[in-house]
């Protein structure tokens, strides 16, 4: 039975105060129709705060996405923390995580972000050209000034903070600019989210934006190369959160990222209006478990429909079982396999598969090295 750990959860839907073009969540209105402002009310929130924290074990963690998830409000959260600190069991401790934009962010935000010690992670693409091709308000006016303002507010207020990075077909072009204007401007900690979406228009079914899995591989082969360069004493000067992770397989450990698990479903999603869904990429009725308000989370977690879900991810085409690359990758995330094809009845390969191949090739003996030190130090 797996334990409840960790839930993402959506307190502003669909709706945001930016209009991303690459945006993949904006269509998901269409699955809450009764309304056009979706926001999470005091019920919900007091009812899966206290799902989770009395379900839960020692330790669990709260995401919080969107959307953008500021447009509750301050006093939204406010409420959150306290909710857990009332449900909570002796000796439990509760991590949250807000994943924002940065459009709203200014002093009271971030001294509160900082006192109840919330992981931000805002989405920044880098430079200023490179932000604002795809990332724009309402309007189509550029905000990546509002966002560097945020990102400012929060390092100066001691809040940890995590960039975003989206890599589209134009800013994969620039892995090192990227990579140094976040390193030098004090985000040292860093996640690049591969832009992948569809568009039944274009002549391959895949919007012009989406970055090109040989460029997608070159990327991540740059930006190691940048984050290897930092090494100081054998330590990354730098956090790249896939590289972390990929360390894990190579020390033979579970990765702590998903899409490097064997299997999906370790954790759940739950929309403004309580309803469960399994994963962040499959806000879909065919993947709806139940309602926070009717239903127990650790029983949707472990529901055979979550399982089907989980499954699915060792459902794999046979290129990839006899990939010398699979037992680090495993497959990756299969929402990239919606855009892959399998040419008959085998399961669709990763549409990044050719960008992984690309990567472990040009990575593999440095994190063999690296495992085999940490592993040398970590003898007991």
């Amino acid at each position: 039975m797996k334990p409840l750990e960790s839930v993402l959860i959506k307190p502003a839907g669909p709706d945001c105060n930016m209009t991303c073009r690459y945006c993949f969540y904006s269509c998901k209105a269409e699955l809450f129709p009764q309304t056009k402002i979706h926001r999470m009310t005091d019920t919900i929130l007091k009812t899966t705060v206290k799902q989770v924290m009395r379900q839960g074990g020692r330790h669990v963690s709260f995401g919080w996405q969107g959307g953008e998830p500021t447009l509750t409000g301050k006093q939204f959260y406010e409420k959150a923390v306290n909710y857990q600190r009332i449900f909570g069991k002796p000796g439990q401790t509760a991590a949250n995580g807000l994943q924002t934009n940065g459009i709203l962010i200014d002093k009271n935000w971030a001294r509160f972000l900082h006192e109840y010690r919330f992981l931000v992670g805002l989405s920044l693409d880098g430079p200023e050209k490179i932000h604002n091709r795809y990332r724009v308000l309402r309007g189509e006016t550029p905000g990546w000034d509002r966002v560097i303002k945020a990102r400012d507010t929060l390092l100066n207020s001691g809040v940890e903070v995590n960039a975003l990075t989206v890599v589209t077909a134009y800013s994969v072009r620039f892995p090192e600019e990227i990579y140094k204007f976040h390193r030098d401007n004090g985000l040292k900690f860093m996640q690049f989210i591969p832009c992948v979406e569809a568009d039944p228009a274009a002549p391959d079914g895949i919007a012009d934006f989406s970055v090109k899995p040989k460029d997608y591989g070159k990327f991540l082969s740059d930006i190691f190369d940048l984050w290897i360069s930092d090494f100081r004493q054998g330590r990354p000067a730098t956090s790249v959160r896939w590289f972390d992770s990929v360390f894990f397989s190579y020390a033979g450990l579970e990765a702590p990222e998903c899409t490097l698990q064997e299997e999906c479903g370790k954790y759940v999603v739950i929309e403004h209006n309580g309803n469960v869904y399994s994963c962040d990429f499959f806000v879909e009725p065919e993947w709806k478990l139940g309602n926070v308000i009717n239903d127990k989370l650790t029983d949707l977690l472990n529901s055979p429909l979550q399982n089907k879900f989980g499954s699915i991810k060792k459902n794999l085409h046979e290129s990839c079982r006899k990939c010398p690359w699979l037992q680090y990758c495993r497959g990756g995330c299969p929402k990239y396999r919606r855009y892959g094809t399998s040419g008959s009845a085998e399961p669709a390969q990763s549409y990044l598969c050719e960008s992984y191949r690309i990567f472990f090739k040009h990575a593999d003996s440095v994190f063999k090295k690296l495992a085999a030190d940490w592993k040398k130090q970590n003898r007991t």
